[in-house]
Order: C-alpha cells, then structure tokens, then sequence
C-alpha cells in the first residue's frame, strides 16, 4: 500500500481568553485520518494551560515549520507577549495575541509550509481596544494576501450561503446593497461551488424587501438593484435566479433547486444558517490565494475556561480545509515569501 500524503494544517489559538484554545486542541486531538499533521499556532503557556484544565496531554513544541513534524504539534511564533490568563474577560493584549497567531499561520501558508488554516474565534472589541484597524478575520487576510475581492461563505451540512453585504447596521444595508456587490457575490460563489463539488453552481438571489418588493410597493431596491445583477450574472453564463422573497428562498434550497444563496445582509443569511447548523457551521473565506475555514461562532466568554465548548464547528472546518486542499483553489497564486 502508497504512504498517505502529508499535509499539514495550521489551527490558531484564536483570543486566548475566549473558548479558541479549547476547540482547537479539542479537534487537534480527535481522530485523524493518516498523514494529517495539525500545528496548534499560539503562545506555548496558553496550550498549556488548556491542556491542563482538560486532562489532554500536551502536543511537543516545534521551534520551525518542517517535513519531520509528529502528527500533533504547537508552535509559538513569538510575535507578541504572552497574554495574561483572564477566560472570560475583554483584553488588548489577548487580541494582539489573537493578531500574531493570524500574522504567523497566513505567512505560513503563503510560504506553502501548511496546506491551510483554520482560525478560531477572535474578539471584534478586542481589536478594536489593541488598536489594530482590521473589524476581522476575513479582512486582515484579505489585506495579508493582497486580496481586494473576498466573501464570506457560511456553510452546513444543508445550507450555503453568501453575503452580500456584511457587518452593518440594518438601516445602513439599503445604501450600501449595490449592483458591483451582488454581482461579486454571484461570481465568488460560481467559482466556489464546483471547488466544493457541486459542478452545476446553482445559485439563488435573495430579495431585501417583504415580497420582494411587491412591485415597488414595499420597496424599490429589487428593481434598481438586484434584478439589474441578476441579468448581469445571467448574461456572464452564471445558473442564477431571483430576486426571491427570504420567506422561500431557504425552503427551495432545501428541497434542493439551488446549491447557495446570496443573501442581502448578515441576518437574513446567517439566521436560516445557523438555525440549521448551530453546532456545525463553516466559514469559507472566498477570494484568498490560501485556504482559510473557521468556525461560526464568536469567543463565548461565558464558557470560556470551563471544558464546556463544542468543537464540531472547527473540527468541521478541518476537514472542509483537508477536502479542499485536494482540489485546485480557484484563487490560487504564485506564492509570495512576507517576512514575519
């Protein structure tokens, strides 16, 4: 019989405060295919502490990412102090800890020297209080890797959605819902879908008003903006159809006729997302030259430190990353060499 392929993912510890050590070294530890190799990525007092409070033995340290690496590892860069040990709590160091661990593991893949990351939960406070200027994950590694059009895809074992917009106030969408947006979330997604196997990219358009619009008389923005993206994305060849009202949307995903939605704002995507996929949910940023899964939850402070958190939703995330780290990322680039 061949030896399996090596391949190595990098998982970050997330905000050390939050529940990120614990899921991650909870899915490090879980059963593994063959010559997968995970690098736990975060200051070395933090896995242990975690590996103490849950009875798991501690993963050796690697000082460098190589060949000769055991199955499980950490490795801490070294790129910040070692934050204070607060679960639970709201802190600038812990989320410059949190930034470091992204620096560390984005250069390690765009060196090729892992095959993905997986990032656990930061704290969008956090970094806000530590002064650094990205709102999360998705656009520090688009700033990372040069990237200037990403999406978020969120995604279950029956659902996928895209935003069209992001984290706005609800009465912000309607002035920021344009037709360049729509579109870039179609196309993302009709490159995406076929990277995840589903060849015929299938993909429907989410209406923001009640009805959509009923004609324009609970609202305009159907007509002047998203029926004018969809005839733009019809035209470019891409399987798309809508406007559709959100309240039949989801349930004809689910009965199968679409392969994703485009959704208009966060909620009206990420409701019907989690309620579906609480404990299981995926975070696929589209658009990076590298591949980047998370978990779809937040840090969980309630829980933090108490051996109480999930970790399906990142142990999903890993193997989404291994399944797509066979196929060719379809944002791929020659890879660049950043010093950290």
């Amino acid at each position: 019989m061949p030896k399996p392929r090596t391949t190595t993912f990098a998982i970050t510890a997330g905000d050390p405060n939050g529940i990120g050590p614990e899921v991650a070294l909870k899915t490090a530890t879980a059963s593994q295919p063959p010559g997968r190799r995970i690098v736990l990525v975060g200051h070395r007092a933090v896995w242990e502490r975690t590996a103490e409070a849950l009875h798991i033995p501690l993963p050796p340290q690697v000082e460098t990412l190589q060949e000769a690496m055991p199955p499980v590892s950490t490795w801490d860069p070294d790129m910040a102090p070692t934050p204070r040990h607060a679960p639970g709590h709201l802190r600038s160091d812990a989320a410059k800890a949190a930034y470091s661990y992204i620096l560390a593991a984005t250069a390690a893949a765009q060196n090729q020297l892992v095959a993905g990351i997986i990032t656990t939960p930061i704290n969008k406070e956090g970094f806000q209080l530590a002064g650094i200027h990205e709102p999360g994950h998705t656009e520090l590694l688009a700033r990372l890797t040069g990237t200037r059009r990403y999406a978020m895809m969120l995604f279950g074992r029956q659902i996928r959605v895209v935003l069209a917009t992001r984290h706005l106030p609800l009465r912000d969408v309607p002035d920021a819902l344009t037709t360049d947006a729509i579109v870039d979330a179609v196309s993302m997604l009709a490159r995406a879908l076929p990277w995840m196997g589903l060849k015929r990219a299938r993909i429907g358009v989410c209406a923001l008003n009640p009805h959509a619009g009923d004609g324009g008389a609970l609202g305009s923005e159907e007509k002047t903006v998203i029926i004018p993206a969809v005839r733009h994305c019809q035209r470019k060849g891409w399987n798309v159809t809508g406007p559709i009202p959100a309240d039949a949307i989801f349930h004809q995903h689910l009965a199968g006729h679409f392969d994703a939605v485009v959704a208009m704002y966060h909620d009206q995507g990420l409701a019907p997302m989690k309620m579906l996929s609480f404990d299981d949910g995926i975070n696929l940023t589209l658009g990076l030259p590298i591949i980047r899964t998370s978990p779809d939850h937040g840090t969980a402070y309630d829980i933090a430190g108490q051996g109480l958190a999930n970790p399906a939703s990142t142990l999903a995330a890993l193997h989404w990353a291994a399944r797509l780290a066979t196929r060719p990322n379809p944002w791929a680039q020659s890879p660049s060499t950043p010093a950290i």
